[in-house]
């Protein structure tokens, strides 16, 4: 008789080579470059020397050999993220220029105020144009680019890319890839804005401190390379963003009610500033305030007020467990104006392939996480000794036991010692009292009362021992169940 094949050994996936792919680091990937001050502003270095050809070549081995040369810089001494902070050695740790950008622009427009009031028409240019602006990172940079979870045709990517930039918040391609690792590595040292460090540290403290370089991390980025919108807003982000921001507003201003200062401080200035506070709360409220209907493992949260200020960002939990759905709201009361302009924007033609996680998979985590913390809440209560953990008596040790202990009564083949519950029993003493040394089983388990659940919790407590061959059963209410059922069935058949 032929002897069946042996099955061949199923090849396991090579973890290494996973990273990699995750990381954008197995194949060749264009370098989209900003040179000069706009690399600095994104936090990369300036390149300005970078030829046009330099940048279609792999430069995959010298990242990894820059890796593994401060990798080895660092381990013989310590980076400045890692000292102590003292008044020697104080300024050594503050990102400055990010330091000047997100907190001395905004104070510089706070001075310009006492001699520059607002009129009516600059407070609803900066109105506009902070919706523009917001809804640009949170519909463009983040659902749209970062987690693509639509796509879009050219005329609204290119009004992503140009508001985007006006937010002051780094391009396309340097807030994606961030946010990338953030979902990579969330609560842990390589998460850029590692909600563990404290509310601070995740709100801004990220961005006005020198990063610690042993955490660097990478995401793929390969399909931000190939959109030319991308790549165009990242190689002339400075000027974009200079004009987006401040000349554009101030412009407005000017020409059409002869209010450049106005326009420059509160269409651009402040404009900016609410944005990127707007945009820091999901990093930091979204991690910090609300509930976890999805998952409890990690940080991120769900909070109606997270989702007022973030234009729709709020609802983080879910949006970390399911990242590539168009939508952070589920309910219709949920306030996500966000997934509201990509739907109607995909009404209108301007966007297209919306995805959603199924309602089944939605309903999954909820359930599981549900029934998470009702195991959880069960851990901490006492629900009985467990019947394999009961000492195992034969009838007549029970009844010799039950000649010097008066409290032992058996339901359901367990041994119970009902003495110190004797005069609590609802139903009065004398019932107890009558089953004290028999197999009350039947008696308890509706042939008197149809016993309630919190009864049958109750004697679950009292347990001692169970009765060898007693067929033991520790769901007393199920089998209470099980006798009234048949009873009804008995009596209706008898009609």
């Amino acid at each position: 008789m032929e002897q069946p094949q042996a099955m061949e050994k199923v090849e396991s996936v090579d973890v290494t080579e996973a990273n990699a792919v995750a990381a954008g680091t197995n194949k060749l990937t264009k370098r989209i470059v900003a040179a000069g001050l706009g690399g600095k502003l994104m936090g990369t270095k300036s390149m300005v020397d970078v030829t046009a050809d330099q940048l279609a070549k792999d430069s995959i081995n010298e990242l990894l050999a820059r890796d593994k040369a401060l990798k080895e810089k660092y381990e013989k001494q310590k980076h400045i993220s890692e000292q102590p902070w003292t008044k020697d050695n104080w300024h050594q740790h503050i990102n400055w220029l990010n330091m000047i950008l997100v907190c001395g622009l905004p104070l510089f427009g706070a001075i310009a105020t006492y001699y520059k009031p607002p009129t009516k028409e600059t407070v609803i240019l900066g109105v506009v144009l902070y919706i523009l602006g917001g809804l640009s990172i949170t519909a463009g940079y983040h659902r749209l680019w970062s987690h693509r979870a639509y796509s879009a045709r050219t005329p609204l990517k290119v009004l992503f890319a140009l508001f985007g930039a006006g937010a002051v918040e780094g391009s396309i391609k340097w807030w994606s890839h961030s946010h990338r690792v953030h979902h990579r590595y969330t609560d842990t040292h390589r998460d850029p804005y590692d909600a563990r460090k404290g509310f601070w540290y995740s709100h801004m403290g990220w961005m006005l401190t020198k990063p610690n370089p042993r955490y660097k991390a990478r995401a793929d980025i390969s399909d931000l390379a190939d959109d030319w919108i991308v790549r165009f807003q990242h190689r002339h982000y400075l000027l974009i963003m200079t004009f987006m921001a401040l000349i554009l507003p101030t412009i407005i201003a000017k020409y059409f009610w002869d209010d450049a200062w106005g326009g420059f401080i509160y269409g651009g200035i402040f404009k900016v500033f609410v944005i990127q506070q707007a945009t820091f709360c999901v990093n930091s409220l979204a991690h910090w305030i609300g509930v976890q209907p999805f998952d409890d493992r990690r940080t991120p949260r769900d909070h109606f007020l997270t989702a007022i200020v973030t234009f729709g960002e709020g609802y983080h939990n879910f949006h970390h467990e399911f990242p590539s759905d168009y939508r952070n709201a589920l309910k219709w009361y949920q306030y996500d104006p966000t997934k509201i302009v990509i739907y109607l924007s995909s009404k209108v033609g301007l966007s297209y392939n919306l995805k959603t996680f199924s309602d089944n998979a939605i309903k999954q985590g909820l359930v599981q996480q549900q029934q998470k913390k009702l195991d959880s809440m069960r851990a901490h209560l006492n629900w009985g000794t467990p019947l394999q953990d009961l000492p195992v008596w034969d009838k007549s040790e029970f009844f010799e036991k039950s000649k010097d202990k008066k409290g032992l009564v058996i339901i359901s083949g367990i041994v119970h010692n009902v003495e110190n519950f004797i005069g609590e029993h609802p139903g009065g003493e004398k019932l107890v009292k009558g089953a004290l040394g028999k197999d009350a089983t039947t008696a308890f388990n509706g042939g008197v009362y149809a016993h309630s659940n919190a009864a049958h919790n109750l004697l679950a407590t009292m347990r001692v021992a169970v009765i060898r061959d007693g067929n033991a059963n520790a769901n007393t209410f199920s089998l209470q169940n099980e006798f009234l059922d048949k009873k009804a069935a008995a009596a209706a058949a008898s009609n």
